[in-house]
């Protein structure tokens, strides 16, 4: 499925109203004035953000619409800087930047914090959606890459287990065909940017099309393992630097 094809049935989505509820759930409630225990800063800020719930599902742990990722568990750090990129137009999605258009930066990671504590169940992956020989060449690029291409593998940065690195590489697995299809082809197309290097973008530009459904099918269709959550560390040092990764050692480019 095309890029294009999943924004225009994207935008056909009725969120405006989700918007309206965000600008309320988001804002209205004050800051905290005194420290607060994990769980009731999670009781606390649960109707707070109700305006995401909405789409990611229930604690975030997405619904069975294809679009919309799932934000649970996922490293704070990640998931701060994704609100930073929606609300400062490095990514492009009208109903996020309604939401938090006005949020300041600490609001920001207290949203970050709140989702990335809840560690909830995944869902079984659904049956593989492509051929065997497409599975195995997404198989291919995600635990190998293509060294002929100076194409890194998946693994190498988001972790051998694929759950991600805290605190802001995110994990792979757990997340539906469609999304993965539409985030890749956004990066290609500029409609998903990152903070500079934008790693991502110099690779997704290098994948085919087909490439890009052959990694997305067999991502989609892989077991999250029994926790799913993100390594301490990689195993080894990651193979390009990338924006908003901080304290990640990376392979110096000139021993390459």
């Amino acid at each position: 499925m095309t890029y294009c094809l999943l924004q225009s049935r994207r935008s056909l989505l009725p969120l405006l109203w989700v918007a309206a509820l965000g600008a309320t759930a988001l804002v209205a409630t004050p800051a905290r004035a005194a420290p607060e225990t994990p769980a009731t800063a999670a009781s606390a800020m649960a109707p707070r953000v109700l305006a995401c719930t909405t789409c990611h599902g229930k604690e975030g742990r997405a619904t069975p619409d294809g679009y919309f990722p799932r934000i649970a568990g996922k490293p704070a750090g990640y998931l701060y800087n994704q609100l930073l990129n929606f609300r400062d137009g490095r990514r492009s999605y009208p109903q996020m930047g309604y939401l938090i258009e006005h949020l300041t930066d600490d609001y920001l990671r207290e949203i970050a914090t709140h989702f990335a504590a809840l560690q909830v169940p995944y869902a079984p992956p659904p049956a593989p959606q492509a051929a065997p020989q497409v599975l195995e060449r997404g198989r291919q690029l995600v635990q190998q890459g293509d060294a002929a291409r100076r194409l890194p593998a998946c693994v190498q940065c988001h972790g051998q287990a694929m759950t991600g690195l805290q605190p802001s590489i995110p994990g792979l697995l757990g997340l539906p065909r469609d999304y993965l299809n539409s985030q890749l082809g956004a990066w290609q197309t500029g409609q998903r940017r990152a903070q500079a290097p934008d790693c991502m973008a110099d690779i997704a530009r290098q994948l085919s099309p087909e490439e890009v459904s052959a990694v997305s099918a067999w991502l989609a269709a892989q077991p999250v393992p029994v926790d799913g959550k993100p390594a301490d560390r990689l195993a080894a040092a990651m193979p390009v630097r990338c924006g908003g990764v901080d304290g990640v050692p990376v392979v110096d480019a000139a021993a390459r």
